[in-house]
């Protein structure tokens, strides 16, 4: 008779678990880490003493916070894996990853340098996203569309210093330009050559070619080349800007080679 409360309050518990988790994460990355737990309570319509219920302290509330972040970016890396090509989906994850941590600064600064971490249950996170990471990249390497001579721990390094150039750079589109052109460098020579992209063919993610100029996501074309910017504004600020650079109408290129659609 009394297993049904005690199930509503579980399932209770565990809404008001998730409810301040999603506030906390977001407090974070809006006010820093020194937010309050009971802001992050009113911001998540439920009272103080719930939070330290659930959270006793502010540090294990942002672990979890992380716990749940990393957690999030595995659970991506199989939707990714799912869908497409290993190449393009290592490589797509990688934007994603970028993009994710983006404005996400106080909480990734504190994962990087609390001497306190890792404590047990976001190492086990860590684990399972480092092992997501290697899994991807082998199978990438496997089918011949990532560069083999890099591991884990270079792709890992790299995407931390592509969310620094995207936080850095002072137009945002121009951001993610530059973040996209780094993580291309991990093609091998041959898929280079060959002119892939950020392409997904599969399921109901099928725009994984990014925009040359603000890194939008462009619509896949079933035939000819791959689009290279999302519209006329793009394409038209990318003629500018290399016209800025080469002073030279063409842009620098040799007569009949312009961007061609």
């Amino acid at each position: 008779m009394t297993a049904a409360p005690r199930d509503a309050g579980r399932a209770d518990a565990r809404r008001n678990r998730r409810k301040v988790l999603a506030a906390a994460s977001q407090a974070f990355d809006e006010h820093g880490l020194d937010v309050s737990l009971g802001a992050i309570a009113r911001q998540a319509g439920v009272g103080a003493g719930t939070v330290y219920r659930h959270f006793p302290s502010k540090e294990i509330l942002l672990e979890a916070v992380l716990v749940q972040q990393l957690d999030d970016l595995v659970e991506t890396a199989r939707q990714w894996a799912a869908r497409t090509d290993p190449a393009s989906a290592l490589l797509g994850f990688l934007l994603e990853v970028v993009d994710t941590s983006h404005g996400r600064k106080h909480t990734c600064d504190a994962l990087t340098t609390r001497a306190s971490w890792p404590r047990p249950s976001l190492a086990a996170s860590a684990r399972r996203f480092r092992q997501a990471l290697d899994h991807m990249l082998r199978a990438a390497q496997r089918a011949g569309g990532v560069r083999t001579d890099v591991n884990a721990d270079d792709v890992a390094a790299l995407t931390v210093g592509c969310a620094t150039m995207r936080a850095a750079h002072r137009d945002r589109n121009g951001g993610a330009r530059v973040v996209r052109l780094a993580l291309e460098s991990l093609r091998a020579p041959s898929s280079v050559t060959q002119g892939q992209g950020f392409r997904d063919t599969t399921g109901p993610f099928h725009t994984a070619s990014r925009c040359e100029e603000c890194g939008a996501w462009l619509e896949l074309r079933p035939t000819g080349r791959p689009a290279r910017y999302c519209g006329a504004t793009c394409r038209q600020r990318a003629h500018r800007r290399r016209l800025g650079m080469t002073g030279r109408p063409d842009g620098g290129r040799f007569a009949g080679t312009g961007d061609v659609e």
